[in-house]
């Protein structure tokens, strides 16, 4: 299912400003390997969130090749941290190669290990957490929340709509994981929640 029309997926794609040389070298790797990263749109949207809250430590639980902590840290000031994680060591040395070349490293540390695992050592408080992580595994974020997110602080979670599976019959163990989660943060009276329609789904949750 088309979460949004293609003729607008085009349209926001088109007025898109150009991405620098190291971005599109990722974008076109993903192309290549069919590999799940969030895209420009939602990279962008990324990098907003993180300006708008003045986010100075974020948490990544799984990052890939570090797409996504692009664009965090290049929105961060100085001094700021982006943890970003993987099970890979290959994604987390991609991830290392391409950031070091973009000059972000710095703002960087890089854990090859389990999400989860690296959530429950990590003291926190973070501005941001971000979750892109196995979908059946969605639920298991929702206890940290209270402890490693800041009040006033944002998780936001990839996938949400889940190529529009979650309105569907469908019940394997991703869809429900999806599904799990987002019952989880909407009824939670600590959390104020939204998805967005954007690309597969943005939840957008502060912690109030």
């Amino acid at each position: 299912m088309n979460i949004v029309d293609p003729r607008i997926e085009s349209y926001l794609h088109q007025i898109t400003p150009q991405r620098p040389d190291i971005l599109q070298e990722m974008e076109r790797l993903a192309e290549r390997r069919s590999f799940p990263i969030v895209g420009p749109l939602v990279g962008r949207l990324l990098s907003l969130l993180a300006r708008l809250t003045s986010a100075r430590h974020i948490l990544e639980c799984g990052s890939g090749y570090g797409y996504s902590a692009f664009w965090f840290a290049q929105a961060i000031p100085e001094g700021g941290r982006v943890v970003l994680t993987d099970g890979s060591a290959d994604n987390c040395a991609m991830a290392r190669g391409f950031l070091e070349r973009a000059g972000l490293l710095e703002k960087v540390t890089i854990e090859n290990a389990n999400a989860l695992d690296v959530i429950d050592r990590q003291a926190g408080p973070f501005d941001i957490i971000f979750c892109d992580i196995d979908k059946r595994d969605y639920p298991r974020i929702y206890p940290f929340l209270g402890t490693r997110l800041r009040r006033g602080g944002l998780f936001v979670c990839d996938n949400m709509l889940w190529f529009g599976r979650v309105a569907g019959p469908e019940a394997d163990d991703d869809t429900r994981g999806v599904r799990e989660l987002t019952r989880l943060l909407y009824a939670d009276p600590g959390l104020l929640t939204t998805i967005l329609p954007l690309r597969d789904g943005v939840g957008l949750t502060c912690r109030i």
